[in-house]
């Protein structure tokens, strides 16, 4: 068999061609109510799946938050089972919104769930927790770099209540714990040709400075940007956020556009990247 594309390679080529903009499939109780959905797991598969119509074409990755399809059980699982098909279906590059962190056979067990081609779970890439350090991770990064998948692990977030654990500077370091984890995440890049397959998230909301993170410094490193849309953050201060890590960003929105309910979704998805275009025009 032919070894997988590298999954920098495959979100470089998505940027390239469809931009940098991704939409959360964020099946929220409200929001399922707005849409005229049953607040349950067919409602969340339909929503889901009305969110990838609207997506197909327009913008080249989605990002499903795995907790609002937990919430509905086994049947949840099996509704997040049907737009995970759909999406890729659609051509679409998937980072599952899991948020998985643990240490030896658990967190390996995660890895297989979500990013094992063949698994009925199966995305692009994941999202992962490092509280155990970056190498607890080794698991899921090693089956990512051979099966062509990805993960962007937890650094500098958007969430306020966040902010004294990432900036607590680690014993015998003069690294916060932010710049820790992306210090040892960019590391494992070094060698990608174009970007590397392990990314880090770092929220559009909060000043990467005050984390004593250099973003000039992640040349080869996949950044997930959260904060966009809803929590304020502005397209117009991408280039003043993250500088020359710019052109590595997966922007995130979900809410700003699922408001726009069934009939406008697939509007707001293409107005909104359009703006984020214009924004970041060179």
């Amino acid at each position: 068999m032919p070894e997988p594309v590298p999954f920098g390679e495959r979100l470089a080529a998505v940027f390239e061609s469809r931009g940098h903009l991704c939409v959360g499939i964020d099946p929220h109780a409200f929001l399922l109510e707005q849409w005229g959905l049953p607040d349950s797991a067919e409602g969340a598969r339909e929503f889901g799946l009305r969110v990838v119509d609207a997506a197909a074409g327009v913008i080249g990755i989605l990002k499903p938050q795995v907790a609002f399809f937990e919430r509905h059980g086994s049947l949840g699982y099996a509704a997040l089972e049907t737009v995970l098909v759909a999406a890729r279906g659609a051509g679409l590059l998937i980072i599952a919104d899991a948020k998985r962190g643990d240490i030896g056979s658990t967190i390996d067990a995660y890895g297989e769930a979500w990013l094992r081609p063949g698994s009925p779970l199966e995305a692009d890439a994941m999202t992962a927790v490092a509280y155990q350090g970056v190498g607890s991770l080794a698991g899921p990064i090693e089956l990512a770099r051979a099966a062509g998948k990805g993960i962007f692990v937890l650094a500098a977030t958007s969430n306020p209540e966040a902010v004294s654990t990432q900036t607590a500077v680690s014993i015998g370091s003069a690294q916060t714990v932010a710049a820790g984890i992306v210090g040892g995440v960019d590391e494992l890049n070094a060698t990608a040709a174009t970007l590397g397959p392990i990314g880090v998230v770092l929220g559009a909301t909060v000043d990467l400075a005050d984390y004593g993170i250099e973003t000039g410094r992640l040349a080869k490193t996949p950044i997930l940007a959260p904060g966009f849309g809803e929590q304020g953050a502005l397209f117009d201060d991408i280039p003043r956020l993250y500088g020359a890590a710019s052109a590595n960003l997966v922007v995130t929105v979900s809410r700003s556009v699922l408001r726009a309910g069934p009939d406008g979704v697939d509007t707001a998805i293409a107005r909104t990247a359009a703006e984020l275009a214009e924004a970041t025009a060179v």
